[in-house]
């Protein structure tokens, strides 16, 4: 029973998985933008200013790629580049969390407010349990990504 139980726990979370980016592209969409855009938004929201190189390793995503992000946010105006006042030679990232937050938020009102009673309808163990998944889950996540060459945890 227990090799069957967890090939249907290891299913579900591929089905969470999946089903996890297909809400996230849909919620990108109704925004005007990607899936993969409108989550690397977030490490703005809760990181803030950064450099184009602190949001490549925070992404795992080459330098030319996040020029290319950074060109799309400033684009819409979520983000813009401004010159660190230290170091005229470095370019800071300065999200408008205001305006992102304006964006997405209502996007994702109804979902947070059902997630938030989901796990509210747990018993405090059985969210222990979940906690202790989650926390261990992200861990192999990323040491998987290290070994194959990713920098950071996202810390979020």
């Amino acid at each position: 029973m227990k090799d069957q139980s967890i090939t249907s726990i290891h299913q579900l979370s591929q089905l969470y998985a999946y089903t996890s980016l297909q809400m996230h592209e849909s919620i990108a969409g109704q925004a005007g933008l990607s899936g993969t855009d409108q989550k690397y938004l977030g490490f703005f929201i809760t990181k803030g200013t950064m450099t184009a190189g602190e949001l490549a390793v925070l992404t795992g995503l080459t330098t030319g790629a996040v020029t290319g992000l950074i060109d799309r946010f400033e684009k819409k105006k979520l983000v813009k580049r401004q010159f660190d006042k230290e170091d005229r030679r470095k370019v800071l990232i300065v999200p408008d969390t205001k305006k992102i937050t304006a964006l997405l938020e209502p996007l994702y009102k109804t979902f947070s407010t059902l997630s938030v009673q989901l796990i509210a309808s747990f018993s405090d163990r059985e969210q222990k349990t979940l906690i202790t998944y989650f926390e261990k889950a992200i861990d192999l996540m990323t040491t998987t990504r290290e070994e194959l060459g990713g920098k950071q945890k996202p810390g979020l």
